[in-house]
């Protein structure tokens, strides 16, 4: 099958294309490989690709469905994955000068989940150093550049910063990456992508470094809505391919019959927006609106207060500062002096404001819940 061009393929016409033969895992990956190489010295999105390791799995999972394996929706779809999560035969360095122990490189459930689907890994791409800070700078590896300033070195968006990158240069159709405050969402909307942020505790965050275990998410990023539906049902029920379109078409069919009701807060979101910004995000809720979902104004002080306890540096200043101190406490020196001056901020704060900041956040989401009864 002949790929024109790196965007025009989601993945449920990839998938149906593998399932029934007329494309193949390899050549599907030996395409994300060649995307890279044209764009890879200048994006800097992966800190490892290993291209024979990305074909050796992708020919196994040909060889897998021509055996008559049932074949699974995400089977033979290439993955980039955050290098913050542990990734069998891969090194981990979430981002610092250093190379990680060896037992931080065993894979978690969310990846595990991937490698069940039988989904290529094609490399592990950049973070910030240990996913602290919402911009994608890293000092020691080289901030990735962000694909859609061709002149000027952008940023791309923290902490998973090469994830949408991965996308946007075709060598992924799925990227990995972790959200504790904003670090799929950012990227992924800095780089033109879907970033999927789920709710605490959805999925296992057991194989990724951790950041702040009070607020670490596991997520992903895709090119579009639909990519990102696909791939939840499929991660979610471990399903084969015939099965999630199923139960998406049967979900389509329900959502058609029904009137989603999208929360608007008045204060914060619109006072602290560049007008521009503010302007798309209008243009949005228009367009929403006019697919019949009714926008309905609510306050938003739980937002403010988020703010707020952001700026004090919340309880993950303090959570990082003991994780690094517990098991990689010759790691502090060799960090870079913005993170390291950013982490140093948790040594400053007692047991007592830790604990009121913890119990703050969890005030704040019962909170949250009681709006989400009248909005969706």
């Amino acid at each position: 099958m002949e790929l024109r061009n790196r965007f025009e393929c989601d993945i449920a016409f990839l998938s149906e294309q593998l399932s029934s033969g007329q494309l193949t895992s390899e050549e599907l990956t030996r395409r994300a490989i060649d995307n890279h190489e044209t764009y890879g010295a200048t994006l800097n999105a992966f800190k490892c690709l290993q291209p024979e390791k990305a074909l050796e799995m992708a020919r196994y999972s040909d060889r897998l469905l021509a055996s008559g394996v049932p074949y699974r929706a995400l089977h033979g779809i290439p993955v980039s994955v955050k290098d913050i999560y542990g990734l069998e035969g891969y090194p981990i360095f979430v981002g610092s000068s250093k190379e990680l122990p060896a037992k931080w490189q065993s894979s978690g459930p969310f990846v595990r989940s991937f490698a069940a689907q039988n989904a290529v890994f094609i490399g592990k791409t950049h973070t910030v150093e240990f996913a602290y800070g919402g911009l994608g700078v890293n000092n020691h590896w080289g901030t990735p550049k962000n694909p859609w300033d061709s002149e000027n070195h952008r940023v791309p968006g923290g902490s998973s910063s090469g994830s949408g990158i991965s996308l946007w240069e075709g060598s992924a159709w799925v990227a990995l990456g972790t959200d504790t405050a904003g670090s799929v969402r950012v990227p992924a909307s800095f780089t033109g992508n879907v970033g999927l942020k789920t709710s605490l505790g959805h999925w296992s965050t057991e194989g990724i470094v951790p950041l702040s275990p009070t607020l670490d998410t596991a997520g992903f990023s895709t090119r579009t809505v639909a990519d990102a539906k696909f791939v939840f049902h499929a991660i979610s029920h471990l399903e084969a391919y015939e099965n999630v379109c199923s139960q998406i078409a049967e979900q389509n069919e329900r959502d058609q019959h029904i009137r989603f009701r999208i929360g608007v807060d008045d204060g914060l979101m619109w006072s602290e927006s560049e007008p521009e910004i503010s302007e798309i995000c209008l243009n949005a809720l228009r367009e929403l609106e006019n697919e019949d979902c009714e926008l309905v104004s609510f306050e938003f002080p739980q937002a403010k207060r988020a703010v707020d306890m952001r700026n004090l540096g919340g309880p993950v200043s303090v959570e990082l500062i003991e994780f690094l101190n517990s098991e990689l406490p010759e790691w502090f020196d060799a960090l870079d002096p913005v993170i390291r001056q950013r982490i140093k901020m948790g040594g400053d704060i007692s047991a007592i404001e830790y604990l009121r900041r913890v119990r703050e956040i969890k005030s704040a989401r019962k909170e949250v819940k009681e709006i989400f009864h009248a909005i969706d």
